[in-house]
């Protein structure tokens, strides 16, 4: 202790010969039975247990505020997060969300568009690489996280099968896939084996971009160079809002797995996805 040291008391003093008096000894000594007046006035005020702990947990609850950052649709779940990243990529003649700028001919109206049967079928051969692709891997892999979404009643493979027999019976001539079809269908085969959240991302946005705006694009095709004929592509067994929300259920499920950085990783993808997707769908105008 300080005091023990104070030059002023002499060693003499009975309460240094008798160490265990010392403590009580010194309580009551007049030379300690008044504060010196500076000590006095430099004393705290004694903070309790419970006030510590309170403060600790209002500092720590405000910084746990400032760092938490909410994310756009990230309070209805992951897919909305997913659904408001691909409509800014839009641009505003394709959906009200949209802040892209009008650039290739695919992304204006449909209205002004000036398909031809050869770049349609070009189109459709290289969509049928892309779902062969996507749902081979879905329903051969092992993977927890794809196993989620085997036999969702989206899948468009076979119905694309029957769309380009249909073609064949007509007397076209059925083309090779593109280089564009081939090269999105090797990258999803490594998204799938290295990078699950980017796979997720191409695998959402493929499917529900083409129940929302390619129903559209095919529609008004088919009314230009088609006699208005609705392809098989373009039909869903059962009711599609249905089928669509029980698999924007099992995307929410699977990304409640995903730590923040994860799901961060995905939304990045969105904009490869649009890339790839539209290089395919230019096709139509070739």
């Amino acid at each position: 202790m300080a005091y023990s040291s104070a030059s002023p008391i002499s060693p003499s003093l009975s309460v240094f010969k008798s160490p265990q008096l010392t403590r009580f000894s010194l309580a009551f000594s007049p030379l300690f039975s008044r504060r010196p007046r500076m000590i006095q006035n430099l004393t705290m005020p004694t903070m309790t247990k419970k006030n510590k702990s309170s403060s600790v947990a209002v500092v720590a609850t405000a910084a746990a505020e400032k760092q938490k950052k909410r994310y756009p649709g990230e309070s209805k779940g992951f897919v909305e997060e997913m659904r408001f990243v691909a409509m800014r990529l839009h641009t505003r003649e394709q959906a009200k969300e949209g802040e892209k700028e009008t650039k290739s001919p695919e992304e204006r109206p449909v209205a002004k568009w000036e398909p031809t049967v050869d770049g349609y079928l070009r189109f459709l051969v290289d969509s049928k690489l892309v779902y062969d692709t996507l749902e081979g891997i879905i329903q051969q892999s092992t993977f927890p996280t794809y196993a989620e979404f085997k036999n969702t009643g989206l899948e468009r493979a076979e119905k694309l099968a029957t769309d380009l027999k249909w073609f064949e019976e007509q007397g076209y001539e059925i083309p090779e896939p593109t280089a564009s079809g081939k090269t999105y269908s090797q990258l999803l085969k490594e998204l799938a084996e290295k990078d699950p959240p980017s796979f997720i991302c191409h695998f959402y946005n493929i499917y529900f971009a083409h129940s929302a705006g390619g129903r559209m694009i095919g529609r008004k095709v088919a009314e230009r160079i088609l006699d208005g004929r609705e392809l098989e592509f373009y039909k869903w067994d059962g009711d599609l809002s249905e089928l669509l929300q029980k698999v924007r259920e099992k995307l929410n499920k699977v990304a409640e797995e995903w730590t923040r950085e994860e799901k961060n990783h995905c939304l990045e993808e969105t904009e490869k996805s649009f890339k790839y997707s539209g290089e395919i769908l230019r096709l139509i105008l070739s």
